[in-house]
């Protein structure tokens, strides 16, 4: 457990001096999530896709160029994020568990600010699904982290579906190859721009006064459905896949990829894959015009000056890399995720930081740069400092990990290597050299020359995930306990 620094001492480290960083200032929060969106953005040095919002945004904040998800699947990498918890802490690791049946008291991320006076509000999805409700009935959202609740549903979920093209039928639409250019729609008449609206209004009913807004947005998650002008921005010509070798499976521990089945692309044909691909871009830009239209109205408020803008996915997601599409790997595709930070005063705007970070650091980030106090039970780091000095010395690591059946897949990330191990080593280990294959094609963990690495990464790992054994078998140390 860490110890808490006064709130005295935590507003002299953390606020700069200038006016917009004064003590007696309360900052704003507006949290921007999306939904599988990975680091294919123009501002994150992409030649293709469009994302001029999110790039005025980087040149406003600071860009993560190594950010990492706990968990690459929506409920146990929001939940460990919004609890400031890693995923073996909260147990969540599918789509069904809720945090609170085991932690009932845990004050998360929203709730913090709800204690500290903050109006807080969520727009769309935040936890798992955006739905009403708590456990076991409409989705995974936690009513105590949220003072209003607003659930918009667009065109693309009421009265589309049944026109989407769906290239893996026995998959449902949650889950599929499939997509849909609508050829009327507009923004405003699709989910995520319903999302921008309703966000907007809270903004400006709730402008003078200390808020936490959180607006979730569904894109890109599939299927891919936006108004047509963005499936327009890219052509099908333009669209490549990875190069595959028919050999890949072999070259990989067996749970590596079995994430994706069948494989490769889920068994459609690359053709097809490419059409996916188109529609996963347009899917980007379409959220990226949405953002947009919040900067415009942070703008419009007199906003700028108060209120810390954050952006993040939930997972990376894999576009044929690999053989794999979709999300729920260990490798570098699905584990890193876009993360920008805009704070007021910053004077490090428009630049990038290389240190490795994870979303769970940014509970304690948002408590310092508000000058709050937070509970005492999280897991993650700071990223005050990399604000500042976005090559300040950074010392930690991220992790992430995935479950297959009853085994964990566990992985650590540092500036040069990604290492990871499957059932706690017992069904294989990866390794990689990022300095010379970012790709991660080459597995070195079992290569001589490269043993006193591999132990350098699996202790590391085990500072995070440490393991027992029981009759034999390697299991976690789940003793965590946590208070509020």
């Amino acid at each position: 457990m860490k110890i808490l620094l006064s709130l005295v001492a935590i507003v002299a480290m953390l606020l700069p001096a200038g006016p917009a960083f004064a003590a007696r200032t309360r900052l704003n929060v507006l949290f921007l999530a999306v939904d599988d969106m990975n680091n294919d953005l123009a501002c994150f040095g992409h030649p293709l896709v469009k994302s001029p919002s999110l790039d005025r945004l980087a040149a406003r904040g600071v860009r993560f160029e190594r950010a990492y998800c706990q968990f690459p699947l929506c409920s146990p990498s929001r939940s460990s994020l919004l609890t400031g918890l890693r995923p073996d802490s909260t147990r969540v690791f599918d789509l069904q568990y809720h945090f609170r049946q085991d932690l009932p008291d845990l004050v998360t991320l929203p709730q913090m600010f709800i204690r500290h006076g903050y109006y807080v509000a969520r727009v769309g999805k935040m936890y798992h699904y955006g739905n009403p409700g708590d456990i076991g009935t409409n989705g995974l959202d936690d009513r105590l982290s949220w003072l209003e609740r607003l659930n918009p549903a667009g065109r693309d979920k009421t009265t589309l579906e049944v026109d989407i093209m769906n290239y893996t039928p026995k998959r449902g639409l949650g889950s599929a190859m499939a997509f849909l250019a609508d050829p009327t729609g507009t923004d405003p008449e699709h989910t995520d721009g319903k999302v921008t609206d309703q966000t907007i209004r809270l903004l400006e009913t709730h402008k003078d006064k200390p808020f936490f807004i959180a607006a979730g947005y569904y894109r890109p998650h599939c299927p891919w459905v936006t108004p047509k002008k963005y499936f327009d921005l890219y052509s099908l010509e333009a669209m490549s896949l990875p190069s595959l070798d028919p050999q890949t499976p072999r070259r990989y521990p067996s749970p590596a990829l079995a994430s994706t089945n069948p494989w490769p692309y889920c068994g459609v044909t690359p053709e097809q894959a490419r059409e996916c691909k188109r529609a996963y871009y347009a899917s980007i830009s379409f959220v990226d015009a949405q953002i947009g239209r919040l900067l415009d109205a942070v703008d419009r408020l007199g906003l700028r000056d108060n209120t810390i803008i954050v952006f993040w996915s939930d997972h990376g997601y894999h576009l044929g890399e690999h053989g794999l599409w979709f999300k729920q790997s260990c490798f570098e595709e699905s584990a890193r995720v876009p993360l920008i930070i805009s704070a007021p005063g910053q004077k490090t705007a428009g630049r990038a930081c290389s240190r490795p970070v994870e979303l769970v650091d940014l509970y304690p980030t948002l408590a310092e740069l508000t000058g709050l106090t937070p509970p005492a039970h999280l897991e993650g780091e700071s990223l005050r400092p990399l604000l500042a000095d976005p090559q300040a010395p950074w010392s930690h690591a991220a992790f992430t990990q995935v479950q297959r059946g009853a085994d964990p897949g566990h992985s650590v990330r540092t500036e040069r290597w990604r290492y990871t191990e499957w059932a706690y080593g017992a069904k294989g280990q990866e390794l990689y050299d990022h300095d010379s294959d970012p790709q991660e094609l080459q597995n070195l963990a079992a290569e001589a020359r490269y043993a006193e690495v591999v132990a350098q990464m699996k202790a590391l790992l085990k500072q995070v995930h440490p393991v027992s054994v029981k009759g034999g078998k390697a299991v976690p140390d789940t003793k965590a306990k946590f208070c509020n």
